[in-house]
């Protein structure tokens, strides 16, 4: 199927069009169209071509409208206020457009003309070290970004710059060389990923407490560094044994987050190392990079620290090592060079925004980042407790992430369990996982990425308010609407006038691809959450004032009403996929 014109695109062209041809002299002009609360759309241009023209917007309005051409689409054209034009669209126009929609698999989205590659950097964890609530944006955030610009057409290539290599290796691992079962399985065929996060926090507390008590060990442990970073065949293979496991503990988490994370897109810090050194000569012999006091630098005019110095960007330290710095610009030529990436885009917290910009402005120096290939940090804030400060155990320790994400779904069960009619106890159960974890990455997504956000599990399951739970809700209903309609079923009949509440949710319905649309180029995923959440509240206006089942209306009433219905599970359902939430069919 062809992708579907919007009725908001329709009568922009139209507008436009009755511009020309009202006033030629005008040359082109946007009609600055809008949805209103006054008519179906509002168009404000004539303000600013009444200032270029010098003439009255009123007057200049009304040349317009007397040049629109109307057809089947619009109904009614008024022109008030200072030279607004309140557009009206016919039932009919609505009802067509909808069905267009319908006969689509994509709903008439649109895919892009001319995509691109982007390279999604997002989800990095730490090697050894256990995931907390600070990871959950990131995750989050990145996947749905991910969902969102595959579905506008965008090749999108993942990336999961896992904190895999560094200095606190050569402890972890001369320790294991010295107590070689530390990470050995009680069971061979499974390891669950509590299990393996727990021999690797054993571990790394008890190679702590020696690396701090032992001056031999620690010169053992340092010696073991070099090796590491020399390539060292042994000190290689007991490096992956602490990768290896905790990728079980990785996947463990992700699994419970309903989340795919793709081995072969895992690509850490280590996936670059063989790039490092030419990345700093390449840097150093075209001058972006200088020397100072021992260390390859970066400086930049606005970066300046408390004493008013420069702040540079250090690449390499004065001792031969490698900083973040240098692993990034890395991973930039690769994903430029090798991927062929147009954009890359990094989810990541906004506390490293500084980094970031050094980091891409470096790119940028160095000719790896241009007017064709573009990097953009999608920055995150923090996440909070109720009471506003970063969210914390009683204890003050960090919130591991599985106890949070087991929270929300024993809360979301209880909710379930609640409102269920005939679920059996076992659905309960899955119903809660969905719920729970549909409500964690909504509440995530639902608020600006840049803002911080309160995590508030009471409020994240509730059945009322700006919530995943109210969606699902909506679209259960959808669907059991259809388990009671008996031999009706939906049928677009344009030829119906519309009730009020079938508009609204109709002309809501057309905007899908709009609002997919700004929130892939914006990369603003909580444009697509406040879509949805009108959708499913004007359906629940709709089903309120519109019977479908009871008390019965006209047959044809009663399939157009199903039609819409229909449409309206099909785009929450749509939608809440590209957030990467579950919509169960019963609730």
């Amino acid at each position: 199927m062809a992708p579907v014109t919007s009725l908001a695109s329709t009568v922009d062209q139209r507008i436009a069009d009755a511009l020309s041809a009202a006033l030629p002299e005008a040359g082109p002009a946007d009609p600055l169209l809008r949805r209103s609360d006054r008519a179906d759309f509002q168009a404000n241009g004539m303000l600013a071509l009444a200032k270029k023209l010098k003439g009255n917007p009123r007057e200049l309005a009304a040349k317009v409208v007397e040049a629109l051409d109307t057809g089947d689409l619009v109904k009614e054209v008024e022109v008030s206020g200072p030279g607004f034009l309140n557009i009206t669209v016919t039932d009919r126009a609505i009802t067509e457009t909808l069905a267009a929609r319908a006969a689509d698999d994509r709903l008439g989205v649109p895919r892009a003309t001319d995509p691109g590659t982007t390279v999604i950097d997002y989800a990095q964890p730490n090697v050894a070290k256990e995931m907390h609530v600070g990871h959950l944006r990131s995750a989050v955030i990145g996947a749905a970004m991910v969902e969102i610009l595959e579905f506008t057409g965008e090749n999108v290539i993942r990336r999961h710059h896992i904190g895999d290599w560094g200095t606190q290796f050569g402890m972890l691992i001369q320790y294991l060389t010295e107590h070689p079962h530390e990470l050995d399985h009680k069971r061979a065929e499974s390891v669950s990923g509590e299990e393996a996060m727990s021999n690797l926090g054993r571990l790394y507390k008890s190679a702590r407490a020696v690396f701090d008590s032992d001056e031999e060990f620690k010169a053992r442990a340092r010696d073991r560094v070099v090796a590491l970073q020399a390539g060292d065949a042994q000190t290689l293979a007991q490096w992956q044994r602490f990768v290896d496991e905790s990728k079980i503990y990785f996947h463990s988490v992700f699994d419970k987050l309903d989340m795919e994370i793709r081995d072969e897109d895992v690509v850490g810090e280590s996936g670059y190392n063989d790039m490092l050194e030419e990345t700093c000569r390449i840097l150093e012999e075209t001058g972006v990079a200088v020397r100072s006091d021992g260390a390859l630098c970066v400086f930049f005019d606005d970066v300046k620290g408390p004493d008013g110095n420069p702040t540079p960007l250090i690449v390499k330290k004065s001792n031969g090592g490698y900083g973040y710095a240098a692993t990034d610009l890395s991973a930039i030529r690769d994903r430029v060079g090798n991927l062929k990436a147009n954009t890359l885009l990094y989810v990541v917290d906004a506390r490293q925004s500084l980094h970031f910009k050094m980091v891409f402005e470096t790119a940028r120096r160095a000719g790896w980042l241009n007017e064709d290939v573009k990097a953009v940090q999608l920055a995150f804030g923090t996440v909070l407790g109720k009471d506003g400060k970063p969210f914390k155990t009683r204890e003050g320790e960090t919130v591991r992430l599985v106890d949070l994400l087991d929270e929300a779904v024993e809360r979301a069960a209880a909710v379930v369990r609640e409102k269920a009619k005939d679920l059996t106890e076992d659905e309960i159960v899955e119903r809660g996982t969905q719920v729970g974890i549909g409500a964690v990455k909504y509440a995530d997504l639902s608020t600006s990425a840049a803002r911080d956000y309160k995590f508030d599990l009471d409020q994240m399951v509730s059945l009322h308010g700006d919530t995943s739970v109210y969606i699902q809700y909506a679209y259960a209903r959808t669907r059991s609407i259809f388990g009671k309609a008996g031999d009706r079923s939906p049928v677009a009949r344009p030829e119906l006038e519309l009730a009020p509440a079938e508009r609204e949710l109709g002309l809501h319905l057309d905007q899908f691809g709009q609002v997919l649309d700004e929130a892939a180029s914006a990369y603003e995923p909580h444009k697509l959450t406040a879509y949805l959440y009108q959708l499913a509240s004007l359906f629940t206006t709709f089903y309120d004032k519109c019977p479908v089942i009871k008390p019965a209306p006209p047959q044809e009433i009663a399939e157009n009403r199903l039609f819409l219905c229909d449409l309206t599970a099909r785009t929450l359902h749509q939608g809440m996929t590209l957030l990467g939430i579950r919509t169960p069919e019963r609730l």
